[in-house]
């Protein structure tokens, strides 16, 4: 069971010169979920090398089970210090892939080529597909095969606009999640805000917030036990 886990390069947030990146909880909750399961883990990002973390979600506020596991093990913070990078993997050597949230993918792997393609490529092959709180964002010029929106009339969830207000970032990120996933034609929906929220459409696993991390990391175990 081999599975792609995409984290972003982006670390800077639109012009406020304050830094972004990944969300913790969003990587470790899903990581140590794949691992404990027996999974082999493949960590990519479009520079390699250190994905940026996200300051915010180190915040002693933001800290969870999986993120204090995450500070304690030598091991992970090595695999994630050395992501190799997204232009090496192919589709074909893995089973599933799962994007983690944070701001940043916003800015580069919603526009990665190679990521769009990867995606595509693994959706098409009928293997599960999974992006959770604003990782979604990543879908925004993915078609499905016959060239339309893959979100197009399929049930997707992301992060909210009024969770996006609760964060004062409306105005600063290059666009809204939930609007951008409305726009393409998905059949948007969420839960309350900062709740776990996870929808399935095929092989397509949405989650709303890193609240959702797990659940979808889950739903994404149990696919594949299919």
């Amino acid at each position: 069971m081999k599975i792609a886990m995409i984290l972003t390069s982006h670390d800077e947030l639109g012009n406020t010169g304050q830094k972004t990146g990944f969300w913790l909880e969003e990587f470790a909750a899903p990581y140590y979920t794949f691992i404990d399961a027996g999974a082999d883990v493949t960590l990519a990002s479009p520079k390699g090398g250190q994905p940026p973390l996200d300051p915010k979600s180190d915040d002693p506020s933001a800290q969870t089970e999986a993120t204090k596991r995450f500070k304690a093990d030598t091991s992970a913070q090595k695999a994630l210090a050395s992501t190799v990078k997204l232009d090496t993997i192919k589709a074909e050597d893995f089973d599933a892939v799962f994007y983690p949230g944070g701001h940043g993918p916003l800015w580069d792997l919603a526009e990665d080529k190679k990521s769009i393609a990867f995606i595509e490529a693994m959706y098409n092959a009928g293997k599960p597909v999974a992006a959770v709180c604003h990782a979604p964002g990543v879908l925004r010029h993915v078609k499905a095969a016959n060239g339309e929106p893959l979100v197009k009339g399929k049930s997707v969830a992301g992060f909210t606009n009024t969770e996006e207000e609760a964060v004062q970032l409306t105005n600063i990120v290059p666009f809204l999640v939930e609007d951008m996933l409305k726009e393409k034609g998905g059949n948007y929906s969420k839960g309350a805000d900062w709740q776990s929220y996870v929808v399935s459409a095929g092989n397509l696993i949405t989650g709303q917030n890193p609240a959702s991390s797990e659940e979808a990391a889950e739903k994404l175990l149990a696919m594949l036990k299919k």
